[in-house]
């Protein structure tokens, strides 16, 4: 739908296209009645469909009007075109005009909502005394100029009321648009800090209650390993800074990941950076290829460290990349044949979400997995 303003200038585009339309109506009905008149006549109609085709078809188009051709519309529609049927067309009589200066209210309405500054009070006033010059020439009634001029000023007045009316409005509903999004950014802050705060609980600081009262040996491998693996996560959590947060459904799926792999005596360092929000199912095949990854590395790589990286896709569509490499023995790609872990656990299940995986490695280079959404 855009912002509050982008709203309000297509409803206002619309707004005056329908009172330039009505005005064309009657244009056209008056000229198709007089069949006698001059071809001046319908040339005039011709060119006032002409111009608001090039109006309003580019303010639909650009999203607000271009000034240039509002401006063309004021002085050929709107000025010029009655002195064109009194001059060529020998228009003598104030009804066979009005349809002419019945289309000066839309060039009104326009020029007061898309001219800035003193732009448009100029616009009008030459609208005004073109339009007053014109109606004395074929000698109307006073009553009719005023008329007339009253239809001229209100039809700006109104223009412009509106169109201040929907921008103030905008500009609310944008702010309230804004503090909705910022409360929720903040109430997804304070879920994940309160799921970091379980965390903890449950991990880190159970293990320091413990060793702090003494009832088990701090040394045993046991003891040591789970300590190693909990200071691996306080470290990635540490590394979070503020601009790095990330979607929490994503993250604790990669989280959960390299957990469980890391009570499987592999360390993971493990570095998460912007990471945009995407369906479960696709967060799920990250976590899921990546721990299979990471399982490759413990059971073939032949070393005991693995690095993990997720960010957002830098390519500008809304993705995501997620890197599992190690400095292990790697393989030569030439001649080995994947087995069903990589196969089917990481290629194919990247491929079921509309991602892709790719492997780069060489015999002592290490093995670098790239897990990519879109693909």
């Amino acid at each position: 739908m855009g912002s509050g303003l982008q709203r309000a200038q297509s409803f206002m585009i619309l707004t005056t296209l329908l009172y330039r339309a009505s005005h064309l109506t009657v244009g056209v009905l008056a000229v198709a009645q007089r069949r006698s008149d001059h071809l001046v006549a319908y040339l005039g109609i011709a060119t006032a469909l002409g111009l608001s085709v090039l109006v309003y078809g580019t303010a639909l188009r650009r999203g607000w009007f271009d000034p240039r051709h509002v401006w063309a519309d004021v002085l050929v529609t709107g000025c010029a075109l009655p002195f064109a049927l009194y001059a060529w067309a020998g228009i003598r009589e104030t009804s066979s005009l009005g349809w002419a200066m019945l289309l000066g209210g839309s060039a009104s309405a326009a020029a007061a909502i898309a001219l800035v500054r003193f732009q448009a009070p100029v616009a009008i006033a030459l609208l005004v005394a073109t339009h007053l010059l014109g109606y004395h020439l074929v000698g109307a009634r006073p009553a009719v100029l005023g008329g007339h001029v009253n239809s001229l000023l209100s039809s700006a007045v109104m223009a412009w009321v509106m169109w201040w009316y929907l921008c103030r409005q905008g500009r609310l509903l944008d702010e309230a648009n804004a503090r909705a999004l910022a409360a929720e950014a903040q109430r997804a802050r304070y879920a994940e800090r309160l799921a970091h705060h379980r965390a903890l609980h449950d991990t880190v600081l159970a293990t320091l209650t413990t060793l702090a009262g003494g009832g088990i040996d701090a040394n045993a491998p046991e003891v040591r390993a789970r300590c190693g693996r909990e200071a691996a996560y306080l470290r990635r959590l540490i590394q979070q800074t503020a601009d790095e947060v990330h979607h929490p459904e994503m993250g604790a799926a990669l989280e959960e990941a390299v957990s469980s792999v890391e009570s499987l005596q592999l360390r993971v360092t493990a570095q998460y950076h912007e990471l945009p929000e995407v369906p479960p199912e696709v967060a799920a095949a990250f976590a899921d290829a990546a721990r299979e990854a990471l399982n490759n590395v413990r059971r073939h790589a032949g070393t005991g460290h693995a690095y993990l990286t997720a960010t957002g896709d830098t390519g500008g569509r809304g993705g995501a990349v997620v890197t599992v490499v190690d400095r292990g023995r790697g393989f030569d790609p030439d001649s080995y044949e994947a087995g069903f872990g990589l196969r089917g656990s990481v290629l194919a299940r990247m491929a079921e979400v509309g991602g892709r995986a790719s492997v780069d490695t060489a015999p002592g280079e290490g093995v670098r997995v790239e897990l990519r959404w879109p693909g």
